[in-house]
C-alpha cells in the first residue's frame, strides 16, 4: 500500500508541476511601434525609432523592449542616433548643423525608451 499512496502523491506532485508549467509559458504577442522625431524649426530633419516588445492577452509586457533608430538613407537598424548619419553627409555645412543638432536632442530627451514605445511623432524645441 505503501508503494500505491507514494505513486498516487508523485502524479499529483506531476499535475501541479504541469499547471505551473502552463501558466509560465503564457502566450504573448509581438509589438512594434516605429516614430518619428524632428526639428521644431526645421522639420525635414527627421529620424525614425523603433521599439519592439512581447506583452500578454492582458497587455503586460512580458518581453522586454529592444529600441534602436532607422538610419536616414538605408534604413538599417541602429543601436544609436548617431549611427544613422555614418557613411551619409549633407552637402553644406548648414543641413550638416541641424543633422547635429537633432542628434543632440535626442541624446537628451528624457524617458527616451517610453517615448519610443508610445509616441508616434515627437517635435523637438529647443531648451531655453
Amino acid at each position: 500500500m505503501k508503494n500505491i499512496g507514494a505513486s498516487v502523491s508523485e502524479v499529483l506532485t506531476q499535475e501541479k508541476k504541469e499547471e505551473v508549467e502552463e501558466v509560465v509559458e503564457e502566450e504573448y504577442h509581438q509589438m512594434e511601434n516605429e516614430m518619428i522625431f524632428f526639428l521644431s524649426e526645421a522639420p525635414e530633419y527627421q529620424i525614425s525609432a523603433v521599439a519592439e516588445w512581447g506583452e500578454n492577452s492582458r497587455g503586460d509586457m512580458v518581453v522586454g523592449v529592444d529600441t534602436y533608430f532607422r538610419h536616414i538613407s538605408t534604413g538599417q537598424r541602429c543601436e544609436s542616433v548617431r549611427e544613422c548619419l555614418w557613411g551619409w553627409s549633407e552637402p553644406d555645412e548648414e543641413s550638416a548643423e541641424k543633422w547635429e543638432t537633432l542628434c543632440e536632442r535626442i541624446e537628451n530627451y528624457g524617458n527616451l525608451e517610453q517615448t519610443i514605445c508610445d509616441e508616434k511623432r515627437v517635435e523637438l524645441y529647443e531648451k531655453k
